[in-house]
């Protein structure tokens, strides 16, 4: 099993940039895929990004290519989300989302892709 905390989030101008951190425990962390998700008041929780669980691959929405980037440190046990030029349709409470690395990698953007979850952080991006 894993155990998520994320942090990082805050409020930010429309154009600005924050760098949201998952922190996982356990020892076979390196194992997981990772991914990000988001949920804005009122709307279902969408896929953000994902990595691999060796940092080789990545893939994003399309909504936040270009702008987002997903990495992770597994010296560390950690997984960041760089987002810059933020708008505020970017507001929304972010969640790390983790899943054992067996099977395809590509295609996992559904909530119940993955069964271990953070309690989430609040980015709210002011226009």
């Amino acid at each position: 099993q894993v155990q998520l905390v994320e942090s990082g989030g805050g409020l930010v101008q429309a154009g600005g940039s924050l760098r949201l951190s998952c922190a996982a425990s356990g020892r076979t962390f390196s194992t997981y895929n990772t991914g990000w998700f988001r949920q804005a008041p009122g709307k279902e929780r969408e896929f953000v990004a994902a990595i691999e669980w060796s940092g080789a691959r990545t893939y994003y929405a399309d909504f936040v290519k270009g702008r987002f980037t997903i990495s992770r440190d597994n010296a560390k046990n950690m997984v960041s989300l760089l987002m810059n030029s933020l708008k505020p349709e970017d507001t929304a409470a972010y969640y790390c989302a983790a899943r054992y690395y067996s099977g395809s990698f590509y295609g996992k953007i559904k909530v119940t892709d993955y069964p271990y979850w953070g309690q989430g952080t609040q980015v709210t991006v002011s226009s």
